[in-house]
């Protein structure tokens, strides 16, 4: 079984990232190219899946302790055939070892989303 080496947790608003949507300013600085297209493609429900995505991402960070010295795009959010998300590690998010697992949920304007950064 593997040992918990960090926990995290965050919330975002919806209606934070409807408006980063809306404004039309890139999202490189905190999403991957397959994530942008993920959030680009759902539609209605982009500013929600935006949401949950940051949240995942900043929970993450808590996770390994390292605050925004680890860029946000190190950490991608997919997500399983069946919707669940995963986090696949790159860089400097990496080179830290373990796995992360996260959790992220959604009600009204607010996106939630744990992580556990496992050894």
């Amino acid at each position: 079984m593997s040992d918990v080496k960090g926990m995290g947790i965050d919330l975002c608003g919806v209606s934070r990232m409807a408006e980063l949507l809306d404004s039309g300013r890139p999202l490189r600085r905190m999403f991957t190219e397959a994530e942008e297209a993920y959030i680009r493609g759902r539609g209605a429900a982009a500013a929600q899946s935006a949401a949950g995505l940051y949240a995942a991402k900043e929970a993450a960070l808590k996770a390994l302790g390292t605050g925004l010295s680890i860029p946000l795009t190190d950490i991608e959010i997919t997500h399983t055939e069946l919707g669940q998300p995963r986090a696949a590690l790159h860089g400097k998010a990496a080179a830290m070892g373990g796995r992360l697992e996260v959790s992220i949920t959604h009600e009204g304007d607010m996106a939630a989303a744990v992580a556990l950064w496992m050894a």
